[in-house]
């Protein structure tokens, strides 16, 4: 089973792909882990071809064997990440290691171009959406910030990279369930997502 789950920064991906792959026993991967990694990398002057990357079973992202999971949430790793993910050989070579990462078993992916790029076959996409004021009031929340203003600025000009870029841009598959979070509780958005996976399955095993 391949459960593809897309949306702009801050639109509840993250905890709804933990919370699917924790309900169906599925494999969960964070693509947007590893555009970071990669910026984080390109920040410490490592070219890309040294970069290794790899991610845990408890789904920790180690770069050239290192922890850096907790050093990949900074304003300046969310614009460096949005930046590499325009680069042509940098989304070839992480696209290609998330694909050989879903043909293991079943997993639940989320990043920004999952359903249209990364897993076009998936058998459940799901496109989450959110307002800027609300995404922005999230990433406060997350990284324990103040200014409301310059995070929603961030974030609008984010958007607009990941729309308009030529390569891989963010748009919902045609196939996708959209999903409006805002104003819903996320247990709510969980219960939307785990009822339609179960629908598109109808009946099918699911797990292990």
């Amino acid at each position: 089973m391949k459960i593809a789950i897309d949306g702009p920064a801050g639109s509840g991906k993250t905890s709804l792909a933990r919370a699917l792959a924790k309900e169906f026993g599925c494999r969960y991967l964070e693509t947007g882990k590893m555009y970071r990694a990669v910026a984080l990398a390109f920040s410490r002057g490592m070219d890309l071809a040294a970069i290794l990357i790899d991610i845990t079973p408890a789904g920790r992202l180690l770069l050239n064997g290192e922890d850096v999971s907790d050093l990949l949430h900074t304003p300046e790793i969310d614009q460096g990440s949005s930046q590499v993910a325009t680069r042509r050989d940098v989304r070839e070579r992480l696209v290609a290691l998330q694909q050989a990462i879903a043909k293991t078993g079943d997993v639940v992916m989320e990043g920004r171009d999952i359903g249209t790029v990364v897993l076009p076959d998936a058998d459940v996409k799901i496109f989450l959406e959110a307002s800027v004021e609300e995404r922005a009031r999230r990433r406060l929340a997350e990284q324990g910030g103040n200014d409301l203003d310059a995070t929603r600025r961030e974030i609008e000009i984010r958007d607009h990279r990941d729309s308009s870029r030529e390569l891989s841009p963010l748009i919902p598959a045609k196939d996708a369930t959209i999903i409006q979070s805002d104003r819903k509780p996320l247990v709510q958005v969980i219960s939307e997502a785990i009822h339609l996976v179960k629908e598109r399955l109808d009946g099918r095993c699911i797990g292990g």
